[in-house]
């Protein structure tokens, strides 16, 4: 039911709120700061907070990129057995070195193909690392759907259970599409800067839409049909976050034939998925100096490098030396992570529609996308998203979360 929602999710409020960014970005030509107030004045703060976002989120990605590569180097020196222990990852990410040696490597490869910019670095990146993403994908789902008692999973993941649909859910996927689609962060309105009028924006966001989409359901295959099949048929194992992919698959990957070159296969996917988002992320903040402080690439670059190396030590170390600090109940990493999605990432949305929908006008949008296209399909379906039913749903997931936390500190 999760995935069901997700999809219409994706089609409606993903599709409105990615054609406004991008067009956003390619009408103003510049990066979130500068367009939101080229739009209106009054609304230049939000392009602030929505460069906010990638600057909390990429110092806590990077680590988690940081555990990634630590465990491609386990599976590939052959250590699976150790990967697949009890307390294997409690004990690396509770160390005060080992956690940020890797944490510093992921930052730097990130920083390499930033540096070269847009077409030697990230395009050219992008053109290797996309298409041997989706063959690994593709090769390590079919594997794990055709192990045994993998059907009980498949099942699992595709026949939804209307009982269990809530708001919860809606929620859950909502959040989930601002970080898959990377939606109010700034990154779409970045990209767009450097898009041409000539590319067709609506037909680029359907392929964005489909592929990401698709990528997602197929990652899908690939994880939760093998977990459910190595517990026996049992779907409570298929927790969400640290404790899937550096806990539960592990011994999966342990339980398999071949499974220390599946596991490496998969963990190699893993990194490659990880460094485009964390290209797009760094790419956006630098975007945001060489605009407003007018710095050179590399500069930029070096400048976010070492204010992500900086930052990301508190989460880096937030579970080991410095575990006993915590912020409103949170480990550092667990804080950034609420303020950027469950926080900020809807307030830059909300205020989003509201200028577009309320302040300039859908229609600003609406022509940029016919710009070079002549027509926008699904114009209709923008015009009543952005104006309604997106502020709603948003400023509901804004309240809901801000409640969840509010309820959970006064019951601690």
């Amino acid at each position: 039911i999760f995935l069901l929602v997700y999809l219409i999710l994706a089609v409606t409020l993903g599709f409105t709120l990615m054609v406004t960014e991008i067009a956003i970005g390619r009408k103003t030509g510049l990066s979130a700061v500068g367009a939101f107030r080229k739009l209106d004045k009054r609304f230049g703060f939000v392009g602030y907070l929505a460069c906010i976002v990638p600057f909390i989120i990429t110092p806590y990605y990077c680590v988690i990129g940081g555990w990634v590569i630590k465990y491609l180097i386990t599976f590939v020196s052959g250590n699976v057995s150790a990967a697949a222990g009890d307390d294997y990852f409690t004990g690396f990410i509770t160390q005060a070195g080992s956690p940020v040696l890797w944490f510093a490597i992921f930052v730097l490869l990130t920083s390499i193909v930033v540096i070269a910019g847009v077409e030697k670095g990230i395009e050219k990146a992008s053109r290797i690392l996309m298409p041997v993403l989706i063959i690994l994908t593709l090769g390590i789902s079919v594997f794990c759907i055709t192990r045994p008692g993998a059907g009980a999973g498949v099942k699992y993941y595709l026949l939804p259970d209307f009982s269990r649909f809530s708001i919860t859910t809606v929620l859950a996927a909502m959040g989930q599409m601002f970080y898959s689609m990377s939606l109010a962060m700034g990154i779409m309105i970045t990209y767009g800067s450097y898009m041409q009028k000539e590319n067709l924006l609506e037909h680029s966001v359907t392929q964005i839409e489909i592929f990401d989409t698709l990528f997602a359901f197929v990652a899908g295959l690939m994880i939760i049909p093998a977990v459910i099949a190595f517990n026996g048929g049992d779907p409570s194992q298929v927790n969400s976050g640290p404790g899937l992919m550096f806990i539960t698959l592990p011994m999966v990957f342990d339980s398999m034939k071949f499974g220390t070159i599946i596991g490496a296969v998969f963990f190699l996917l893993v990194l490659f998925a990880a460094l485009t988002s964390s290209i797009s992320l760094m790419e956006t903040l630098v975007s945001v100096l060489m605009d407003k402080a007018h710095m050179k690439r590399k500069t930029a670059t070096i400048a976010i490098t070492a204010s992500c190396l900086i930052i990301g030590m508190l989460s880096c170390l937030g579970y080991g030396p410095w575990a006993t600090i915590t912020i409103i109940g949170m480990q550092f990493l667990d804080f950034f992570d609420f303020i950027s999605n469950s926080v900020l990432m809807p307030i830059v949305a909300l205020l989003t529609c509201i200028l577009i929908g309320h302040v300039v006008g859908a229609k600003v949008i609406a022509d940029e996308v016919k710009e070079g296209a002549g027509s926008f399909h699904r114009e209709k379906l923008h015009r009543v998203m952005v104006r309604w039913v997106a502020p709603v749903m948003l400023a509901a997931i804004l309240a809901s979360e801000l409640a969840t936390k509010v309820f959970h500190l006064f019951t601690i």
